[in-house]
């Protein structure tokens, strides 16, 4: 007798077992329901005596679920031994990944060598095709991606706003026009609240992710924002990272040690949770950038750059502000900006944004203060606090997103504000410095190469130098003939 499986629980049949099961059962019927003979029924429906016979008995025995057909547990494989369906299996589980026609060829080869039956390419390929694919990802691909598509994973949500924060970088499908006016392609700093997902803070720059470039996003997300619209701010009480150097780096633990928030940091390997935040990237990527010149599909182009870096900031800012915190989230069902707010509650802040900049802000020049202020980049920065302090070394921090002020420390403590007055009132980026000096340099260039034209309309025309005279050749040695000693 066959070795099958028991009948099936009927909540576990597929839509097309279930349309087989009652395929069947509308032959049975009219002998079960109007007492027609089960030959005649059987005969009627094209169906063999002994079929339907077997198809009855089932049905009284298991009722729906007997009569779907029964699956073999060696199906495809009874041919061959427990032992040589075994090394089938080993064969198809080595890495490199074989094809089935190598493990048929192989199969073949040892079953010559033991006086066997040589399976047939069928069986082979029924075997190979059974294996568990849980087991030939790990198997073929490694631990990490076993992990990434049979692991069950946990997805979890903050309870509160500003329990817990994401931070992570992106480079962005899109081109640039940078300083020196050479397309360059940007990264995206985003910091996540993983409540609301509404975003806390941003930046955008050029050059490989950095401490400073994580500083600048967490001191925009935690500060209160110039923008009414944009109320996200606090401290979070989770700070959560991936393992990159700039989110691993002495600054920031101390920066997290001072603000009390607990630092974690995601399994290598695993990005997992990091989901959300790579979702917001996959928004940016798909939703904003396409309107915008300068787009990459697949590394490429579609169109020249024409934002600077500040054009796309601004451009970033809006659609956070006006379109992904307005509308509601598929998974939260709330838009960001509401969820965030909640009932209303008060967000733990730092004591003063001087405070924050001094812990977070990394950028630090030493300066000596003249009598004319402090110079930086090219400008002039004052203020009246600085009269007592001419001639005294201290340190300057920036934003490299706003010039027109610096922050002053002397020995560790805060002075004031310096500004510069040519550029009160405005923002002057680092960026905007380094277009300005580029297209200086240019100028420069352009006279220089000007200048040196003329001089050549004063000088006599120079006489052609005779031609060279061709070297004479070179003197073959002489062979050299021996007598022969002997």
């Amino acid at each position: 007798m066959s070795e099958s499986t028991p009948p099936p629980s009927l909540a576990c049949l597929s839509e097309q077992q279930r349309k087989d099961a009652m395929g069947r059962l509308a032959i049975l019927r009219p002998h079960l329901e109007q007492q027609v003979s089960l030959a005649r029924a059987a005969r009627q429906a094209g169906v063999a005596a002994r079929t339907a016979q077997r198809w009855l008995m089932r049905y009284r025995a298991d009722g729906l679920a007997g009569l779907v057909r029964p699956v073999r547990r060696d199906a495809g494989t009874r041919k061959l031994s427990a032992d040589f369906v075994a090394l089938v299996e080993g064969l198809a589980l080595r890495k490199p990944r074989p094809s089935v026609v190598a493990i048929h060829r192989e199969a073949v080869k040892i079953a010559k060598e033991r006086n066997a039956k040589a399976p047939s390419y069928a069986t082979v390929h029924a075997i190979v095709r059974g294996l568990d694919p849980a087991l030939t990802t790990l198997a073929h691909e490694g631990a990490a991606a076993f992990r990434n598509r049979y692991e069950l994973i946990h997805r979890h949500r903050a309870e509160t706003p500003n329990a817990l924060w994401q931070a992570d970088h992106t480079l962005l499908d899109i081109l640039v026009v940078d300083a020196n006016g050479k397309p360059a392609r940007p990264w995206l700093t985003v910091v996540l609240d993983d409540h609301s997902r509404a975003v806390a803070g941003y930046m955008v720059f050029l050059g490989a992710p950095s401490a400073l470039h994580t500083s600048l996003a967490l001191r925009q997300a935690i500060w209160r924002k110039a923008n009414p619209a944009w109320p996200v701010c606090g401290i979070p009480d989770v700070l959560y990272v991936d393992h990159g150097s700039d989110f691993t780096s002495i600054h920031l633990e101390q920066v997290a040690a001072a603000l009390r928030i607990e630092l974690i940091h995601s399994t290598v390997g695993r990005p997992q949770g990091r989901g959300k935040i790579e979702r917001f990237f996959g928004t940016i990527n798909t939703e904003l950038l396409p309107q915008l010149a300068g787009r990459l599909i697949e590394g490429k182009p579609v169109s020249a750059p024409a934002l600077s870096l500040s054009e796309l900031d601004a451009a970033i800012g809006a659609f956070i502000v006006g379109v992904y915190h307005a509308r509601p989230h598929s998974q939260t069902e709330q838009a960001p900006h509401a969820a965030w707010l909640g009932a209303g509650w008060l967000p733990r802040m730092p004591e003063s944004l001087d405070d924050l900049d001094l812990l977070l802000l990394t950028v630090a020049k030493a300066r000596t203060v003249r009598r004319d202020g402090i110079s930086f980049q090219g400008l002039r920065y004052l203020d009246t606090t600085l009269a007592a302090y001419v001639g005294e070394a201290v340190t300057i921090r920036y934003d490299p997103r706003d010039l027109s002020e610096i922050r002053v420390f002397h020995q560790n403590r805060f002075l004031c504000r310096a500004v510069s007055p040519e550029h009160a009132g405005r923002t002057v980026t680092l960026k905007d410095i380094e277009t300005a000096r580029t297209a200086y340099r240019r100028s420069l260039r352009t006279q220089i190469r000007e200048r040196v034209a003329r001089v050549t309309d004063f000088l006599p025309a120079v006489e052609a130098a005779p031609a060279p005279l061709p070297a004479a050749p070179a003197k073959k040695p002489k062979l050299r003939t021996y007598a022969d000693s002997d």
